[in-house]
């Protein structure tokens, strides 16, 4: 009787062929994606749910031509046919479409960065338990409120990649997201709510340690929440206005990061013939960050990108100026500019794109206090719903928190609203940045395929277009 072991593998340790002897350029990844979802709304259980996405694809570039495959299996099988299978791709397409020869450079970089929390996992009865801690909290101390919603989410991203080029890579990112909603309603029983969101690189016993470290920010968001609900219309127009670092950071990377991603570039952006143009106030500084900053890790940390590529930090905006473009080898090698590393996958089967990482615009010298004692008439605006913009820069942001300024002195919270703008157009006239940075990590950006990323800003006073009567 002959017993079979089975010895179970992960993307961490499962052999990987050499890829260095193969002609063509060729690119491995091994990937899981685990995500976990629990919801408490007025105190009951309404989601819990754990997902595992987990395969192996290959990418091989055969002249200009980019072949690929993936399969939901990780095994010795499966990485063999997606090789041959993205190889017979790219044979396939050059066939047909021709093109030219493209010569990555021969980086060889490795990189091995494990963030998972050196305390033991914690059970889904001790997740529960602290949330059910913050929902009886708001419970007790938010009187008047039609319901509440605590939502945890937590996603963990572990990664291998090797490629032709001799580089090879293994990360495994967690992400602890946490979001407080509050709903209440105004005296045309119309619903008012407000969000507040907690996010950090790292695994949940490492991010959220004690339930009464939120109970200030609980308050804070409550005592908005009250402020909506007496809220005015603001008044349309041409405003001077105080963007607060989640709008900023909204800012940076919808209307700015996008149209400066090479891909966009290429296909004919308005930053396209801008580069080297003062296309902000010099008082502007902009960079999408590929880990750290300061020392400190950032809240979406890339190491190796999807294409083996050390990552560098790209200097988008220094000093009002547009200095370079976000790349991935491709692009690089197409504009003859140094490669950012800026190529990423959300899930085996996706593709890498030029994809933003941490980005913000820097701090500047100034005190919000500062700030909102120089405006006569304006708006300070703090919270969004929703951002979008496409390539020419052009954007139009929801507004869900904001108040106004007269007189130097913040005012009535105001309802609903939005505004827009072109982005480097709002950048000339900023007159004052803050000198706080904050960062935060809690959505996906939608470029054809999600992808984890983190917005960072100071608050900066500017003027843009506002919505209202």
């Amino acid at each position: 009787m002959i017993i079979e072991v089975l010895q179970v593998m992960t993307v961490k340790d499962h052999p990987i062929p050499d890829l260095t002897n193969r002609p063509l350029y060729t690119e491995l990844r091994l990937q899981e994606n685990v995500r976990q979802t629990l919801q408490l709304m007025n105190g009951d259980v309404t989601s819990n749910s754990v997902e595992t996405v987990s395969g192996v694809s290959a990418r091989i570039c055969d002249q200009g031509q980019w072949g690929f495959a993936s399969l939901p299996e990780i095994n010795d099988r499966s990485i063999t046919q997606v090789l041959q299978e993205a190889g017979n791709n790219a044979a396939f397409l050059a066939h047909q479409q021709g093109g030219q020869s493209v010569r990555f450079p021969d980086q060889s970089f490795s990189v091995s960065k494990d963030f998972s929390s050196q305390q033991p996992a914690a059970p889904l009865e001790q997740k529960l338990a602290f949330l059910k801690t913050i929902d009886r909290y708001v419970q007790e101390n938010c009187p008047g409120l039609e319901s509440r919603i605590i939502r945890l989410h937590l996603e963990t991203i572990s990664k291998r990649v090797h490629t032709s080029t001799g580089s090879q890579g293994f990360t495994r990112i967690p992400r602890t997201i946490l979001t407080v909603c509050l709903v209440t309603s105004n005296d045309q029983q119309e619903p008012v709510e407000l969000l507040h969101i907690v996010s950090d690189c790292g695994d949940y016993q490492d991010v959220l340690t004690e339930p009464s470290s939120l109970y200030a920010d609980i308050d804070k968001l409550y005592q908005q929440l009250l402020d909506k609900k007496e809220a005015v219309p603001a008044s349309a127009g041409y405003k001077e206005v105080i963007l607060d670092s989640e709008l900023s950071g909204l800012l940076a990377h919808e209307a700015i990061g996008h149209p400066v991603e090479a891909d966009l570039v290429l296909a004919g952006s308005v930053a396209a013939e801008l580069q080297g143009e003062m296309v902000a106030s010099p008082l502007v500084s902009m960079v999408d960050f590929a880990h750290s900053c300061d020392g400190k890790t950032l809240p979406v940390p890339v190491f190796i990108d999807d294409e083996g590529s050390k990552p560098e930090d790209a200097v988008l905006i220094d000093q009002g100026r547009l200095t370079s473009f976000m790349h991935n080898r491709y692009s690089a090698a197409q504009l003859k500019q140094p490669s950012s590393g800026n190529a990423r996958a959300f899930k085996y089967f996706d593709e890498p794109l030029i994809r933003m990482r941490n980005t913000a615009i820097l701090p500047g010298h100034d005190k919000l206090e500062a700030m909102i004692a120089s405006i006569d008439d304006g708006y300070y605006l703090i919270k969004s719903n929703n951002g979008e913009a496409d390539a020419t820069a052009e954007f139009m942001f929801g507004i869900t928190l904001g108040y106004e300024i007269k007189n130097g002195q913040l005012g009535r919270a105001i309802q609903d609203t939005t505004i827009s703008g072109m982005a480097f157009d709002v950048l000339k006239t900023v007159t004052m940045v803050s000198d706080s940075l904050h960062w935060e990590c809690s959505g996906y950006c939608g470029k054809k395929q999600d992808i984890p990323v983190a917005c960072g800003g100071p608050a900066i006073k500017c003027k843009l277009h506002i919505g209202g009567e």
